[in-house]
């Protein structure tokens, strides 16, 4: 009787201790993993960073969780808020990976319509630089006028590269300085033009 009752004992204990040790989520980690890498392929990093990092920081809590838990005694460990951490970061990476693939798209638009904007202006600019004033003091303006407008030209161009490259990113803040530029340009033309108009009368 003795023995039975021990047995039984022995048979309780084992069977808790199987239903302790829990494994690890080793997949779970290989799929959060595979997902960031896929959100890093679709530039997430710099299309949807917020979400990207929001994934990384669930990434980094699941794994600190583990982590933990490997730590504990087998009958101890309980990796369920690992697993949801890890499903989290799975999906986040995957919003991330989308977001990406959408705003990457409207970069590229802002990017185009920039640089139709800019070539235009840099047109305008030429043309007042010909109804500018010419004087001694005007020329030397006109000259530091015109280096700017060869500046804008030289980003331009850089964006129109980086455009074609697929860097949508560096292309919009490059055509974006321009912009600036080129209108600070133009500026300065209408107003010396203005002043030339206003002395005639």
């Amino acid at each position: 009787m003795k023995a039975k009752t021990l047995l039984s004992s022995l048979g309780i204990v084992m069977l808790l201790f199987v239903m302790g040790c829990k494994e690890p989520p080793t997949q779970l980690l290989t799929d959060a993993d595979a997902a960031m890498q896929a959100a890093q392929t679709a530039e997430a990093n710099r299309y949807a960073a917020d979400l990207f990092n929001a994934a990384k920081d669930s990434l980094s809590a699941a794994q600190a969780e583990v982590e933990q838990q490997n730590s504990k005694f087998a009958l101890m460990r309980n990796y369920d808020r690992a697993a949801a951490l890890l499903n989290s970061a799975v999906a986040a990476f995957n919003s991330a990976k989308d977001a990406a693939a959408t705003n990457k798209e409207t970069v590229k638009a802002e990017a185009e319509a920039l640089i139709a904007q800019v070539t235009t202006k840099i047109e305008d600019a030429k043309k007042l630089m010909a109804k500018a004033p010419k004087g001694k003091e005007g020329k030397a303006a006109l000259e530091l006028i015109q280096g700017d407008i060869n500046a804008v030209e030289s980003g331009l161009s850089e964006a129109q590269t980086a455009l074609t490259g697929g860097d949508f990113l560096t292309a919009r803040d490059k055509v974006q300085a321009a912009a600036s530029k080129i209108d600070s340009v133009i500026g300065e033309l209408e107003s010396a033009i203005g002043k030339k108009m206003g002395a005639r009368s």
